[in-house]
């Protein structure tokens, strides 16, 4: 039922995208790595950081505890009735499978590509500044007023090593449609780079995936910009709602 819904919408609860994980690595006993880019590929709200280090929590990556849900636990939560499947044991049972259960025994090869967008010609205007979006910082408010040529760039190297499904692709340029005037560039920043002769006013975001542009860099939106993110996610998150409600 996820994984249909998944395919279908590009969208997963993220208790579903748990067990998930749960069942692929501590059940059928395989590394997190494929699968993890397989959920990413189809998922609309991916975030490569988030998504493969969630597989790794789940897998026990770094530590002794694994994560696993039976059936009792799942039939829970997703309001099912489903019994005598292979996940329909203790947690003590299911902690130690040392076989893997015939409905996980078969295995495809991955094989992932991502669909570029037609390549547009990119005309720049040198007597304003430029703007670059990409995929992780889409926000048509940042910086509307100011007259630019605003750019979304679709670099091939990042999406060769992170590649998301046609369906991904399509909703990131459907958002970024939202951004007045967007022109949509498939190209490397370099290659970007050069056909920008005022270069001292290129304006982009910090991301660590955008750590080789160069120009103006400007920090990402962060939900409690206040509180360093340092430690634990969950940390951060106690200290920002902390400091929400103190306001």
């Amino acid at each position: 039922m996820g994984v249909k819904e998944l395919y279908e919408t590009g969208y997963m609860h993220n208790h579903l995208r748990m067990y998930t994980a749960a069942i692929c690595c501590n059940i059928g006993q395989y590394n997190w790595l494929n699968p993890a880019k397989w959920m990413y590929y189809h998922l609309l709200d991916g975030d490569w950081g988030s998504n493969a280090l969630s597989w790794q929590w789940v897998a026990g990556t770094n530590s002794h505890k694994k994560y696993i849900a039976n059936q009792e636990n799942i039939n829970k939560y997703c309001f099912t009735k489903d019994e005598s499947t292979f996940l329909d044991k203790s947690y003590e049972e299911l902690s130690k499978y040392d076989t893997v259960p015939n409905e996980l025994s078969k295995e495809i090869n991955l094989e992932i590509k991502c669909d570029f967008p037609k390549a547009e010609k990119i005309e720049i205007n040198e007597d304003i500044p430029t703007i670059i979006y990409t995929s992780y910082n889409l926000d048509s408010n940042w910086k509307k007023n100011m007259s630019a040529n605003r750019i979304l760039l679709i670099e091939p190297s990042h999406f060769d090593k992170y590649p998301v499904s046609k369906k991904v692709m399509d909703f990131i340029v459907l958002i970024s449609n939202e951004i007045n005037n967007i022109q949509i560039a498939v190209m490397e920043f370099s290659d970007l780079y050069k056909i920008i002769n005022n270069k001292e006013e290129i304006y982009y975001k910090e991301h660590p995936f955008s750590n080789h542009f160069m120009g103006i860099k400007e920090q990402r939106d962060w939900m409690f910009p206040e509180i360093e993110a340092s430690g634990s996610f969950f940390t951060y998150w106690k200290k920002g709602i902390k400091s929400y409600h103190q306001k």
